[in-house]
């Protein structure tokens, strides 16, 4: 910050302060009560409610740092600074909780992440994140359009400013370390994962096809967490998290090495990272796949993967079309959805989060994104946690053909068909 409170001398407008008026400067900064943006931001957000189209907005989570730097605030808006010029419109917005968001229009996707992503570098090359952000990804920032997350943002900084009328404290585990992290691994070799390995269908609601897709397996790290590293939280250091995970991808091939019986006669889902499926772990896992299951497996790839590793998802995307297997795009939501090209990208899956907030999807946008649904000939969309049945019938309602989740888990164990679940719902 300039040692002229941060305001640049203008010509020769320059004053030399004396060690006692710096230091009775200081003093008053420190008790001047910090301005923030919240009132301004609500206020916007409130006035132009019917200019939103075309706006987005980028959440930086600086609240979830562990170890946080008064002037991180500054320090983003300052990296940020360098797309204004390109911006045909771009504000900040200093929030209370120590969060910066910023509105943009005009500015293509792949730059704004590339300086997130840069941000996100810079801080956390320092120190973790203490969880989740409120999208529950773990990611210091999210990208998102700004119609279709209006109702959320309000909501967001009224409970803030609801919240803000006492101190509060979450406790939470330390972040692993390096040294429990080889603990964590050396377990995971002489445990059975088997009961941590689980499956979940995928329906399919459209007409005249068999009614499962696939099912996923998959890994429930929250009892994982419990059972071998209770002390620690796993999720916390984004980089050593993905070391965890890849080191968990061979430990699951080498549990499906030994059998895949129990999914015989099943299409079968993996989640798995993009630097796994080029490993030698993979290729013992794919010379040992029985001949039943060539062309009957589907690569489950997040999508902040994809986005940090675009060149190796891309020959991975080769790959899978030499050997046969199937491409999903994990963890998308419609602003994702209208901003990638799945058919340019060769995925055969797009698997969308459910939220309650797509019911409250602007009219315009909600068009927009059930066209760009339609006009996918060859990827197909899944709609995942569906948690309630008003979800089912709004994926049905946006031409989504896929679907899986609480909601379906529970249908199924009941004996119904999910599709007549729906048809009765819609009637009723």
């Amino acid at each position: 910050m300039s040692r002229f409170g941060g305001r640049p001398p203008l010509g020769r407008d320059r004053v030399r302060l004396s060690t006692t008026e710096k230091q009775a400067a200081v003093a008053a900064a420190k008790d001047q009560k910090p301005e923030f943006d919240n009132d301004k931001l609500l206020n916007l957000l409130r006035s132009a409610k019917n200019e939103l189209q075309g706006m987005r907005l980028i959440h930086m989570h600086l609240s979830l740092l562990k170890d946080r730097d008064p002037t991180s605030q500054m320090m983003v808006r300052s990296i940020i600074q360098e797309l204004a010029t390109k911006a045909s419109y771009l504000q900040s917005f200093n929030i209370s909780n120590g969060d910066v968001i910023i509105l943009y229009k005009g500015l293509k996707l792949t730059g704004v992440t590339d300086v997130c992503q840069t941000v996100e570098q810079v801080f956390l090359s320092k120190t973790t994140l203490t969880g989740p952000n409120p999208y529950k990804e773990y990611s210091l920032y999210s990208i998102m359009e700004l119609a279709l997350n209006f109702i959320n943002v309000i909501r967001f900084i009224e409970e803030l400013q609801a919240n803000e009328t006492g101190s509060h404290v979450t406790e939470t585990k330390p972040p692993i370390t390096l040294e429990e992290l080889g603990k964590l691994e050396r377990s995971m070799q002489m445990f059975d994962l088997s009961p941590f390995l689980f499956n979940q269908g995928i329906a399919n609601i459209g007409g005249g096809e068999a009614e499962m897709e696939y099912y996923e397996l998959y890994i429930s790290i929250k009892l994982l967490q419990e059972r071998l590293c209770p002390d620690y939280d796993i999720t916390a250091n984004k980089w050593l998290f993905n070391y965890f995970t890849a080191n968990l991808d061979q430990s699951v091939l080498r549990a499906l090495n030994h059998g895949l019986s129990f999914m015989r006669g099943r299409r079968i889902g993996i989640n798995i990272n993009l630097s796994t499926v080029i490993s030698t772990g993979f290729v013992k896992f794919d010379e040992r796949l029985p001949i039943d299951f060539r062309g009957q497996v589907v690569l489950e790839v997040s999508k902040g993967d994809l986005i940090e590793n675009l060149p190796l998802f891309n020959e991975v995307v080769e790959f899978a079309q030499d050997r046969r297997y199937q491409i999903a795009v994990d963890g998308l939501n419609p602003f994702w959805v209208t901003n990638f090209d799945l058919e340019y990208l060769n995925a055969d899956y797009a698997k969308i989060f459910w939220s309650n907030d797509m019911l409250e999807m602007d009219p315009s946008f909600e068009k927009f994104f059930r066209d760009r649904i339609a006009e996918q000939d060859r990827c197909k969309f899944i709609l995942a946690r569906c948690d309630s049945v008003s979800s089912l019938v709004y994926a049905h309602k946006m031409g989504i053909n896929l679907v899986q989740g609480r909601a379906v888990d529970n249908i199924m164990r009941k004996g119904v068909s999910v599709r007549e679940a729906i048809a009765h719902a819609k009637v009723d």
